[in-house]
């Protein structure tokens, strides 16, 4: 359990998360998982992180049972600093991220995903940010870079999903695979990028975070400010204590996420 690189091919770092059994990470997790990916992006020999999961969910965020245990806020500043760091190392990684998505990709998930180069998905996948339900907010800004602002803004007040061939359609992700080819299919992508000069592939990746029209630090902290101020008004841990006790939410009851 945790997070674990490997180099399974010339210039690829794989950098695989597992935190059974849904992937709803720690706040630790999410410390592990930015310097993981920082440290792959800096080495010289990488030209290519793949961010994957094992499990049947690529990612649901925050682990709420941690931030229930938690009688002050100190969980919950530990998960919005986290979160904000993970989120960063996959946008700033010196060399393009390829994220392989399985399953649930959610909260959190968003956020990798979302600040990612390029996404290979399962045809099992599904994306969204349920944070209205589990209350919390957030993420918001890596949505509106998977889809359209409309349907962003849609999906967020609505907590419903999106499944990977939508995206597809939409242009964000670049393919939709069956799930025992999810590990393969994204590593031929990484191999492809790889196979480029890697002093070009990271000029490359710093130009076009250069010309970005947001600046996706900034958004996410700001969006992170009213996360905080539900959790101060009491709001959040009201709809947090619900969480899983709707019926219609049953078949997310054990996907303890939050942005």
């Amino acid at each position: 359990m945790g997070v674990s690189t490997s180099v399974p091919d010339d210039g690829i770092a794989l950098v695989t998360v597992a935190f059974p059994p849904v992937n709803a990470l720690p706040v630790q997790g999410w410390y592990d998982l930015a310097e993981a990916v920082r440290e792959a992006g800096a080495d010289a020999e990488v030209r290519c992180v793949v961010l994957a999961a094992e499990g049947r969910g690529f990612n649901a965020g925050v682990d709420i049972k941690e931030l229930q245990r938690d009688s002050g806020h100190q969980a919950l500043i530990g998960a919005n600093r986290g979160c904000y760091e993970a989120f960063a190392a996959v946008y700033e990684c010196a060399v393009p991220v390829v994220a392989a998505v399985q399953g649930h990709c959610l909260g959190g998930g968003i956020g990798l995903a979302g600040n990612a180069d390029a996404i290979v998905a399962a045809e099992d996948a599904t994306f969204g940010l349920p944070e209205l339900d589990r209350g919390a907010l957030g993420a918001a800004t890596h949505l509106a870079r998977l889809v359209p602002q409309h349907l962003m803004r849609a999906l967020y007040y609505t907590s419903r999903t999106a499944t990977a061939a939508e995206l597809h359609r939409h242009g964000s992700v670049w393919q939709v695979v069956p799930a025992a080819h999810l590990r393969a299919s994204a590593l031929e992508l990484a191999r492809e990028i790889a196979a480029k000069d890697g002093t070009l592939i990271r000029l490359a990746k710093a130009a076009i975070n250069g010309i970005d029209p947001v600046d996706v630090r900034r958004s996410y902290r700001f969006e992170q400010g009213f996360t905080f101020e539900a959790n101060l008004s009491g709001v959040a841990d009201r709809v947090r204590d619900t969480f899983g006790t709707d019926k219609t939410d049953k078949a997310d009851a054990d996907k303890e996420q939050q942005t």
